[in-house]
């Protein structure tokens, strides 16, 4: 008891979720109080903010601002340094996506979980505020890593601008699922020294970081990964035809995440 009484005084979000009465109607799964605490528990987390708000727009201004690349197109609405700073600004997302939902595993490890069922809090709730405050991370990771290509001559039409930010935002749930899935898979509080390196190898093969040859062997094994559809889906304002097997794979990849980490999810709760 005097365990649980020590965690409740050292973290705030024990003592300051809401009663039963504030948790009714859409405040049940939407929690606002819940996830301010979580935003500003992820704003102090120095590894997660040099990863999402960091690594993106440096690895875009790296890879993306030779000069040559101002005056080479990249479809039908941009140039070179456009694509470059997509493909950083979906991995920006994606990365803090992926830290979001894996930090219940480092919760979990810590028996921070645990003790949040002795609040009025549901479970359902404590899972939707991870989601939301991953994505809050994940739109200022696009933003800050778009703002950047803009003062460096990324080069798109006002609505190729404001699609692709969207759709890298948008898309990002899908490894929001993925982050949530193995965090309930690995019951590790270094979970993301896992989750880091593997969503870089999945982005390298996917063809986020450099584009593939169709109709090669490594094209042919691109489409079956996560982050295949996801580019493709991201760069489609940039000018091109719509990719149906793009949409289709980010929908079976969003669906084996989202079922994986929905079967986890039940198996921790149901725990006594």
């Amino acid at each position: 008891m005097s365990t649980t009484l020590d965690q409740a005084a050292t973290h705030p979000a024990l003592t300051d979720v809401p009663g039963p009465r504030a948790a009714r109607g859409i405040g049940a799964l939407v929690n606002a109080r819940y996830l301010r605490i979580e935003l500003r528990r992820m704003l102090r987390n120095r590894r997660s903010l040099i990863f999402s708000l960091v690594m993106p727009p440096v690895f875009f201004l790296i890879f993306g601002t030779n000069a040559a690349y101002r005056t080479v197109p990249a479809g039908a609405h941009a140039n070179v340094v456009a694509y470059v700073a997509v493909s950083m600004a979906l991995y920006g997302a994606m990365l803090a996506a992926v830290a979001g939902g894996a930090s219940v595993s480092v919760e979990r490890a810590q028996g921070w979980t645990r003790h949040l069922r002795l609040t009025p809090l549901r479970p359902a709730a404590y899972v939707v505020t991870k989601l939301g405050a991953a994505l809050a991370l994940g739109a200022v990771s696009v933003a800050l890593t778009l703002v950047v290509a803009a003062f460096a001559h990324a080069q798109m039409t006002a609505g190729a601008w404001a699609g692709c930010a969207l759709l890298a935002w948008g898309g990002s749930v899908v490894f929001a699922a993925f982050g949530l899935f193995m965090g309930y898979l690995l019951p590790t509080e270094n979970v993301m020294q896992i989750l880091g390196p593997a969503t870089a190898l999945l982005s390298f093969a996917g063809g986020l970081f450099v584009p593939l040859d169709k109709g090669s062997l490594f094209y042919d094994i691109a489409r079956f990964t996560p982050t295949y559809g996801l580019a493709e889906l991201v760069r489609w304002p940039l000018g091109g035809d719509f990719s149906w097997t793009a949409l289709v794979n980010v929908a079976a990849w969003a669906a084996i995440f989202g079922i994986g980490a929905a079967w986890r999810f039940r198996r921790d709760t149901a725990r006594v």
